[in-house]
């Protein structure tokens, strides 16, 4: 296990030493701010078909919320997470916890589909604060597989909101209208203000934050870019991440119009599907120090691909009805399984191979890339003839990205271990 040194050359504490309670409240204050991005997500997931009637729009328009929200994020964390390295971390990140939460309840009184949309753009801005300035806060903390411990911690945490975040706005659905989401999206993020504002104090002290300004963000970006050790798994990373986020934004569309499921039915197989993933960050987190962590993100690879070239088998041949969705359903969750290997070990690659002083512009890049591009690839389901996305366009997206997130991780790591010979 390494130490993380200052630009004086001080040691920071080893994590082994910090008080497991210390660490206990860590994840429970960066897991209550990395979930409300899920839960921002998925929460209203059941109520896409009447969010569409309600407005007068189409489905396709209403997946563009989703879309929206993804390009926010990835727009925010390019400004927030700079500005966290210059700064600190508090400041930005209530700053942005506070708009996140104004806008949460501003999401209940939309008119139309149109300012929906980019109320949500707005959204994804402000979230990006939560989702940024936390990967940020680890690296100022942990190093190798600490840091890869801490986020298999952290995904286990945030990981419930997914889980639960469909099954909530499916029941919320019998209690009132869908705009009842939002208004509990509200209150949790007015929960995660007040648990970061007394819970999260700063860590990044003031001697390590280099200055900010628009030649050093590009000097870092540009470095960024060019080192194959950050880059790599950064791209891994956001194309896995488009290859989930099109399950997660065109299923709800596909079982209930295609294959006749009720919301109840989808929330359930949703949240059955995001337990995979909690089950494979337990693994992958049981694993550490027993298998390499380029070795972890292989397999989590080669599962997700497996699992996706069966979901073309399955369009191609066809299954039609309510008797499919349990075939439909193990398929996704041994997706999902596997993201739970992808997503912390990329992220640990990634972050871990820059030092403390850039940390929130890494973080800031790599999300950027995983929303942008994420968010871009899933919106290629919906352009079918009809403007809806089916099984097909599910599944020729997906294994084309799951593919592609393959090929760029095996092209890497041949390259990084040309280098390090």
């Amino acid at each position: 296990m390494s130490l993380t040194r200052s630009p004086a050359g001080t040691e920071a504490p080893d994590a082994r030493a910090r008080p497991r309670r210390s660490v206990a409240l860590l994840v429970l204050v960066l897991g209550t701010l990395t979930a409300t991005g899920p839960l921002a997500t998925d929460l209203y997931l059941p109520a896409f078909p009447a969010i569409a009637e309600d407005l007068g729009s189409t489905q396709a328009q209403i997946q563009l919320t989703l879309t929206a929200i993804m390009f926010g994020l990835a727009f925010g964390q390019l400004v927030i997470g700079p500005m966290s390295d210059a700064w600190g971390r508090r400041v930005p990140l209530l700053i942005g916890v506070t708009v996140f939460t104004i806008a949460s309840f501003a999401c209940m009184f939309v008119p139309s589909a149109g300012a929906f949309v980019a109320l949500r753009f707005v959204q994804g801005v402000a979230g990006a604060a939560g989702a940024v300035i936390s990967r940020a806060v680890v690296r100022d903390l942990f190093e190798g597989d600490d840091a890869a411990r801490f986020f298999s911690r952290l995904m286990l945490v945030t990981g419930l909101a997914p889980l639960l975040g469909p099954i909530l706005g499916g029941q919320l659905l019998l209690l009132g209208p869908w705009q009842l989401s939002f208004g509990v999206l509200g209150a949790v993020s007015l929960l995660s203000l007040v648990v970061v504002y007394f819970g999260l104090p700063e860590s990044l002290p003031a001697d390590q934050r280099p200055r900010m300004n628009l030649a050093g963000l590009w000097s870092s970006v540009g470095g960024l870019l060019r080192d194959v050790r950050f880059i790599g798994p950064a791209l891994t990373l956001a194309l896995s991440f488009g290859m989930m986020f099109t399950y997660i934004s065109a299923f709800s569309f596909v079982s209930q119009g295609e294959f006749g499921a009720t919301a109840q039915q989808f929330s359930l197989m949703f949240a059955v599907n995001t337990l995979g993933l909690m089950i494979g960050v337990q693994v992958n987190g049981f694993l550490i120090g027993r298998v390499a962590t380029t070795r972890r993100l292989a397999a989590g690879l080669a599962g997700a691909l497996v699992s996706v070239l069966a979901l073309g088998a399955l369009a191609l041949v066809g299954v039609p009805g309510t008797g499919a969705l349990p075939l439909l359903t193990g398929v996704f969750f041994v997706m999902m399984f596997s993201v739970g290997f992808i997503f912390p070990n990329a992220t640990t690659l990634a972050i871990s191979s820059q030092p403390p002083s850039v940390a929130g512009t890494a973080s800031a890049l790599m999300g950027s890339l995983q929303f942008a591009l994420g968010g871009g690839l899933a919106a290629l389901a919906g352009l079918t003839a009809t403007g809806e996305a089916t099984l097909t366009s599910m599944a020729v997206v997906m294994v084309s990205v799951g593919l592609a997130a393959t090929a760029v991780f095996a092209v890497v790591a041949r390259r990084v271990a040309h280098a390090a010979v």
